[in-house]
């Protein structure tokens, strides 16, 4: 049986079905430029399917080798690949710089990285294996732009290159070009994709009545972006090629076109989202982060439950039976917070910790899994396994804790006092939670309400509107 047979049908046991044969088509019929840097949100949308299964199915087609998983640190402005990582664990704390913007980027987890995934070389060889032959534009589109660009569909894309583009060149390593041009006035960007080597060129004032010279030294450093004044006429360029790979300088005029052309978006699959994600939790349980990374999250939902009366269960029915139900428990409220978006973090004692990325996922992952209990009990003819809920937003830090990936910062310490003011059955959440649109819209659709009461939080300064829900 061939490799990519043989991972494929792992992929089968592993996957969703349907997700599986649509990734199956692509892998054999997709044009090699859809199996670079694969959007999974696109993906689901395009096919008719839910996004999880897609992400879980990507997650599980990478842990077998059929796809490559890249976190890519984003430009917030151009959506530009700043820094593409074979793990989170290579991405920076500090700031990224976009040369074609000549602006920072910090790589929050909310919307500045990315996860993308590419097909393994080992199952098929497509031309962003080997970028140094992708051409100028193909490079742009495969390699330094991430999957929430989207650019117009041809012709219009030609014609916009063509406005936005007053001279594209390609320099092999070690060579040297000169070129003649006329620059018209306006802000011009001189940039190569490859070593993110730019100069901003603000051409303005009256026409230049010699000759302009400037110079641009291509190299493996990656320099800041550089600014030149110059004045509209004749401008000779030097380009120089210092770096051990092929550049690919351009010279984009700054305007309407080159916006059009690259200012399109899409929502793509964020690290934030995968974090709290449970396949990638089950997959990637101790891959995730390095010891002395504190990655940043500005918005996350924490769910915390608790069962009351658990010390009374296991005098009341023993050891054995007692764990049983616990862990009948555990399994319903995993399965309750993975088809909801979210992922358990971890357990302790009869609690967990789960996280949504969004408040509305966490509020009907709380809503489902006071049902289920109710369910459970109703079927054990018994009122033993009663929860108490507690949520709350906002943000806080990835980090590794106990060889895990974890969570810290006040954010959590709230969230788990929330839940510790929940009385038997009830579901308390913040006011972050319950003012959220989607999450109100929810409660509104349930015919809930929330009873607001101000309330003193253990280890925390200040009062704090809690609302349960009713």
């Amino acid at each position: 049986m061939h490799d990519s047979d043989a991972l494929l049908d792992a992929l089968r046991q592993a996957g969703d079905p349907e997700a599986v044969q649509a990734l199956e088509q692509l892998i054999q019929h997709g044009a090699d430029e859809e199996l670079v840097r694969i959007n999974a949100l696109s993906f689901a949308g395009e096919h008719g399917l839910s996004q999880d299964a897609v992400i879980s199915t990507l997650l599980h087609g990478a842990r077998l080798g059929l796809f490559e998983m890249s976190w890519n640190i984003l430009c917030s402005s151009c959506g530009g690949v700043l820094g593409a990582n074979a793990s989170l664990k290579s991405v920076r704390q500090d700031a990224y710089r976009c040369a074609f913007c000549a602006l920072d980027t910090e790589p929050i987890l909310d919307d500045a990285v990315e996860v993308s995934f590419a097909i393994s070389p080992r199952i098929r060889r497509v031309a962003a294996h080997d970028p140094g032959s992708l051409a100028f534009w193909d490079y742009h589109r495969q390699i330094f732009f991430g999957t929430g660009v989207v650019f117009p569909e041809p012709p219009a894309f030609e014609d916009l290159a063509r406005l936005a583009t007053l001279e594209a060149v390609e320099l092999q390593a070690g060579e040297r070009m000169i070129l003649a041009l006329q620059i018209p006035a306006g802000s011009l960007i001189l940039f190569d994709p490859v070593t993110h080597t730019a100069q901003v060129l603000d051409v303005a004032g009256e026409p230049a009545q010699q000759r302009q010279e400037l110079s641009l030294v291509f190299d493996d450093i990656r320099p800041a972006v550089g600014h030149v004044d110059l004045k509209p006429g004749q401008l000779r360029l030097t380009l120089e090629n210092r770096s051990e790979e092929r550049v690919l300088p351009g010279i984009f005029i700054a305007g309407e076109a080159l916006n059009t052309l690259i200012g399109g978006r899409r929502p793509f699959l964020t690290a934030k989202r995968l974090l709290s994600n449970q396949a990638f939790r089950d997959i990637y349980r101790t891959d995730a982060l390095d010891v002395d990374q504190r990655l940043k999250i500005l918005s996350l939902t924490f769910v915390f439950t608790d069962l009351t009366g658990s010390t009374d269960l296991y005098e009341r029915v023993g050891d054995l039976v007692a764990y049983d139900l616990v862990r009948s428990h555990f399994q319903i409220l995993t399965a309750v917070v993975a088809s909801h978006g979210g992922a358990v973090v971890k357990t302790i004692g009869d609690a967990v910790m789960a996280t949504f990325p969004m408040p509305s996922q966490a509020v009907a992952a709380a809503l489902e899994m006071r049902e289920a209990m109710r369910r459970l009990n109703t079927g054990r003819e018994t009122d033993e396994l009663i929860l108490k809920i507690g949520l709350h937003e906002g943000p806080c830090l990835a980090v590794l804790l106990n060889d895990r990936q974890d969570y810290f910062g006040q954010t959590v310490n709230i969230a788990a006092r929330v839940q510790e003011l929940a009385t038997s059955g009830a579901i308390f959440v913040s006011e972050p939670v319950v003012r959220h649109a989607e999450a109100a819209r929810l409660l509104t659709e349930k015919g809930l309400q929330a009873q607001r009461h101000l309330c003193s939080l253990r280890g925390i300064g200040s009062r704090m509107p809690v609302f349960e829900l009713t």
